[in-house]
């Protein structure tokens, strides 16, 4: 059965941590509203299609199921797609790994968004300024470190020894960081070696490498959760 992955168009946002476990799995998947358009997503999030109502995008149909949440998506794409070990354990690391990603992201996001994200960047700029400071100071090498000693525990190539879906992640987390704070991770550049050298590696691998090349990889920009202000850089 295809995919049919959901998110919203003209960004990479949440779903492209989605997108790029199918593209390197080589799944049959469609982004559907990169096809139909943003509406396309009404029904399911107002409970109008059948499956479980997801509360917001990203979301993947597969058949009857309907299943929301990044990190959740990954977990069950994974083992179809030999991205995890088929051992318990280790799909549990990769979950717990994943969450821990999806953390940092969501305090990206919140460093231009702050205070609402019903509210401008421009409505919310104070803010966002005092929020950024703190992160780039405290928050992001505490998450970059975490990533270097995990990766050294994997053995250095891999997070888990092998390649699995979070290492997908870590690769557009990297990617997201670098556009949204190029100097401050410029800063962080030799408390990175392992995590830059696993993005490097991660965006060789054949699939990937066709993806990023191709009009599929949208580019970054300031709609997304990964948005460059120079001001938040300072």
């Amino acid at each position: 059965m295809r995919y049919r992955l959901y998110y919203w168009t003209g960004i990479q946002g949440r779903g492209e941590f989605v997108r790029l476990a199918l593209e390197d799995a080589g799944a049959d998947y469609v982004d559907v509203c990169r096809v139909q358009g943003d509406a396309a997503m009404q029904p399911f999030l107002a409970g109008k299609a059948s499956g479980t109502r997801p509360f917001a995008p990203p979301f993947l149909k597969h058949g009857r199921r309907v299943l929301a949440q990044t990190a959740a998506i990954l977990a069950y794409l994974a083992p179809r797609h030999g991205l995890v070990s088929t051992a318990e354990s280790a799909r549990w690391k990769a979950h717990q790994l994943q969450l821990t990603i999806a953390d940092l992201v969501t305090e990206v996001h919140d460093t231009h968004h702050p205070i609402a994200a019903s509210l401008y960047y421009e409505d919310q700029r104070e803010a966002a300024l005092a929020r950024a400071s703190a992160f780039r100071r405290e928050r992001l090498p505490k998450y970059l470190d975490y990533g270097e000693q995990m990766l050294a525990a994997g053995g250095g190539r891999y997070l888990l020894g092998r390649p699995t879906y979070v290492d997908l992640s870590l690769f557009q987390l990297m990617a997201g960081l670098d556009y949204a704070f190029p100097r401050a991770m410029r800063r962080l550049r030799r408390r990175t070696v392992r995590l830059r050298a696993l993005a490097a590696r991660v965006a060789e691998r054949p699939r990937i490498a066709a993806y990023l090349a191709s009009p599929r990889r949208l580019a970054f920009n300031e709609n997304g959760i990964f948005r460059h202000y120079p001001e938040l850089d300072d």
